[in-house]
């Protein structure tokens, strides 16, 4: 079994009126199995309300199955005597670094979670030299994290959650709320962590540059997997991306376009060094 694997899981919200009766029942994820490998780097992608980042909730036990089950490292979310260890064994970074973020100084925050569960002072502060350093953030240990760019803080938030010494990180959508620089400078953060750390990354996003690097991809609409693959199966379907409302990155759409001019193109070209390179510049 691999470190995250989901079985048949249904999560359905119940709305009700006023007087507390039930009008409607959304499937927000409907009957999606994944089995994600320890050290792998997954993205899972779907425009607003597609169910990805419900599903995300539920890889760490904040939320439960309706049906189905989820297991963390072999451990079933749905037993409340395992919940401590499965959101130590997957932690979770959301969209907003600014509810994440607790501590006055930068080292104090990131040493908060290892300190709640009782690591020892000594190994606390190796902690979070490891943590800041692993994320490009040892320099900042000083400062206020108000002082700090919205890249940044998301930086030090990832920290934090590393500090804990996860098995796996799920980002729900973190780069959402940051600027193109610190979007890259989380991005670059994230694989940095999966390529050095070996740390399993669940990357929730709708941004496609930022899943290149993945390997593997699952794109949901309507709460279902509508697709999976690798980055280039996956980009190699312009015209199924756009019918599930996504964009593609900008030289995957002008090298598809030039294909249906008639000029010889791979399919899912991903980079520019890879599109400058097939057209033999």
């Amino acid at each position: 079994m691999g470190i995250i694997k989901t079985k048949n899981v249904v999560y359905e919200y119940i709305r009700r009126d006023e007087d507390g009766n039930v009008e409607g029942i959304t499937k927000a994820v409907d009957d999606v199995n994944l089995d994600i490998n320890q050290g792998d780097f997954i993205a899972i992608l779907g425009h607003n309300g597609s169910g990805k980042s419900t599903l995300a909730k539920h890889l760490n036990a904040i939320l439960n199955p309706t049906e189905g089950t989820v297991w963390v490292d072999g451990m079933d979310t749905n037993d409340e005597s395992q919940l401590w260890n499965i959101r130590q064994t997957a932690g979770m970074v959301f969209q907003n670094p600014d509810n994440q973020i607790i501590g006055q100084v930068v080292e104090e925050d990131v040493g908060f979670g290892p300190e709640n569960i009782g690591v020892p002072t000594k190994e606390i502060w190796e902690r979070v030299e490891e943590s800041l350093r692993a994320v490009g953030m040892y320099q900042f240990r000083k400062h206020s994290p108000n002082k700090l760019s919205g890249g940044q803080k998301q930086r030090v938030s990832i920290a934090g959650v590393l500090a804990m010494h996860p098995k796996c990180i799920v980002l729900d959508e973190p780069t959402a709320m940051l600027d193109p620089n610190g979007r890259k400078e989380v991005i670059r953060a994230i694989r940095g962590l999966n390529d050095v750390e070996g740390v399993t990354v669940i990357l929730i996003t709708h941004y496609m540059e930022e899943i290149i690097h993945a390997d593997k991809v699952f794109v949901m609409d309507q709460g279902k997997i509508a697709m999976e693959g690798t980055p280039r199966e996956i980009f190699s379907q312009v015209e199924k991306l756009k019918n599930l409302r996504l964009d593609v990155p900008q030289i995957t759409l002008l090298a598809y376009e030039l294909q249906k001019k008639g000029i010889l193109l791979p399919d899912g070209i991903l980079t520019i060094k890879e599109f400058i390179q097939a057209l033999h510049l």
